[in-house]
Order: C-alpha cells, then structure tokens, then sequence
C-alpha cells in the first residue's frame, strides 16, 4: 500500500488498486481483446448515429436531437470508466490515484444520471408524439428540447456532487484494494476507516431518488403510449408506433435494470464477482447495443446512416 503519514490519527491512502477481472495471464490477453474490440465497436456505432443526426436535416426533429444527444452521452459515459479497465488487463500493478478514483466515481456517476434523465426526456417526447400528436409541435419546439437537454446534462452533474465531495473527505488507512473494475461507492465506503452511515443512506437514497423516479417516469409515459397506440384504428399505425417506442422500452429496461440490482439494494450483499457483471453489463454491454437497438428497426436511421457511410467512402 501506497501511504503516507499526516499529522492525523490515520494514515492517509494515496491510491487504491482496482482488482478488476483477475485471471491468468492468458484470459487476461482474451478479455482485453475482446473488451477492446467492443468499446471501438460502441465508440463507432454511437458516433456514426451522432454523425447521421447532425448530416441529415431530416433527422432535425426532436425525437433524433435526442437520440443524438443520448449517444453523444454514452461515448462519454463509456469512456470514463472502459480505458482504465483496458489498462488494468494488461498492468500488473493496477493502480488509480486517490483523486483519479474519485474523478472516475463523479464522472462516471454523473453521465449515467444524466443518461437517465435523457432517457425519461425521451420517453415525454414519445408520449407527445402519439398521445397529443396534434399540440406536440407546439410543445416540444426547438426552445424546450434545448432546454430539456441543457437541463438534463446540468441536473445530471449536479445530482451526485455532494456525496462523492463528502466521501472523499473521509479517512482512508488501508487496506486499499477495490475488489471491482470501477471506482464505486459501495467498496469506497467498506475501505473507509470510519462508518459513515449517513453519507451512506445518502448515497442510497439518492441512487434510488433517481432510479425509480426515472423508471416510474418512463413506465407511466409509455403505458400511457400503449393505451393510446392500441386505440389508433390502423394496423400500420401501430406497429410504426409500437416500433420506435419498443426500441426506447428496450434501452431502458437493459440499463435500469442492471443498475437496480447494484445501487437500489445495497443490504442484499451481492458478491464482487456478481457487483463486477452487474457494472459491465450497464457500462459496456448496453452501451454497445444502443446503437443497433435504435437503427435496426428505424427506415430514417438506416437511411441517414448510409447517407454518412456514403459521404466517408468518396473522400
């Protein structure tokens, strides 16, 4: 361990290691490869979606300024936790600096909060579409979804401000390993010399707040949907409508859902290896589905997108 010694009671941690996946040698060389592999993937699908969006003017409506956005969000999102796994695959010391943790925890913390705030944005826009058609383009105008947008990153990197500041005033004597690929609160918290049940409950609290109200926000928008949808007299109709709004229903339930099992039931005392697939799985694997999930199933996406494959291939 890394420490030095202050005039404090504690000695004071100067860095931690992230375990991450330990393996052999091997299966180390595998994973790197194969994560690699997967964080250029998401990196290319979600740029490609940002550069479709902003080439083709008619993916200049709401729906696609947000879809641009969300994916703008997840090449950040991913990116502030993925490189420093690739890294740790292929060190052998697999160190993080006390204040590159912490940076890591508010970054990576702060884009998936605003990630479901997008998300719930993104459900509202659904619910004007199909349940109020006719007032939605004097509703959603160019003004507001700037401002849901703008409101959405700023709340996003205000929300866990407090708790990661607080937490990382608390003492850290040692041990310093984090058994987990990121810097997350729950190990941060079982490091701590001190109990700090409150920062604790906060951390939770908020981390349920922002779950669950999202989640709630959106199943609501879309049962509202779905009722509406079902009404509608045409066959093509519904399933154009059922179409876009099962692409976003699919998001959501593969991002809140692995996240629900994380930081909404703290007391369930999940094991390291399952905390570690759990973080995966809603830091790189739903990341690198979005992109398909969206364009797959949507004529506009498809077409836009070879619009830009066309555009890079004549240069």
């Amino acid at each position: 361990m890394n420490a030095s010694k202050p005039d404090s009671i504690f000695a004071s941690v100067s860095e931690f290691i992230l375990l991450g996946f330990s393996f052999e040698w091997q299966i180390q060389s595998l994973l790197f490869s194969l994560f690699t592999t997967a964080y250029i993937m998401t990196i290319t699908g979600n740029s490609a979606i940002l550069c479709a969006v902003w080439c083709d003017q008619r993916l200049h409506t709401p729906m696609y300024i947000f879809l641009g956005n969300f994916s703008f969000l997840e090449i950040w999102y991913v990116s502030s936790s993925v490189p420093k796994m690739l890294v740790n695959f292929l060190s052998a010391t697999k160190t993080i600096s006390f204040a590159g943790c912490f940076l890591q925890f508010y970054f990576f913390f702060s884009l998936g909060i605003s990630e479901g705030f997008l998300l719930s944005v993104m459900a509202f826009d659904r619910y004007l579409a199909i349940c109020r058609p006719l007032h939605y383009p004097n509703i959603m105008t160019g003004y507001l979804c700037a401002k849901l947008v703008t409101v959405c990153w700023v709340c996003g990197f205000l929300w866990f401000l407090i708790p990661v500041v607080l937490m990382s005033q608390m003492p850290f004597c040692g041990p310093n390993i984090i058994d987990h690929i990121v810097c997350d609160p729950g190990p941060l918290f079982a490091l701590a010399c001190t109990s700090a049940p409150r920062i604790q409950l906060l951390c939770y609290t908020l981390s349920s707040l922002i779950i669950f109200g999202n989640l709630f926000f959106m199943l609501g928008s879309y049962t509202l949907v779905v009722v509406a949808v079902l009404r509608v007299p045409s066959a093509t109709g519904r399933r154009k409508a059922f179409s876009t709004c099962g692409s976003h229903l699919a998001v959501v339930l593969l991002f809140y859902g692995s996240l629900m099992v994380m930081y909404v039931s703290p007391g369930l005392g999940h094991s390291a290896g399952m905390q570690k697939v759990a973080t995966l799985f809603y830091a790189m694997v739903t990341p690198l589905f979005n992109p398909l999930i969206y364009s797959l199933r949507n004529k506009d996406m498809k077409a836009a997108l070879r619009k830009v494959v066309g555009l890079f291939s004549t240069r």
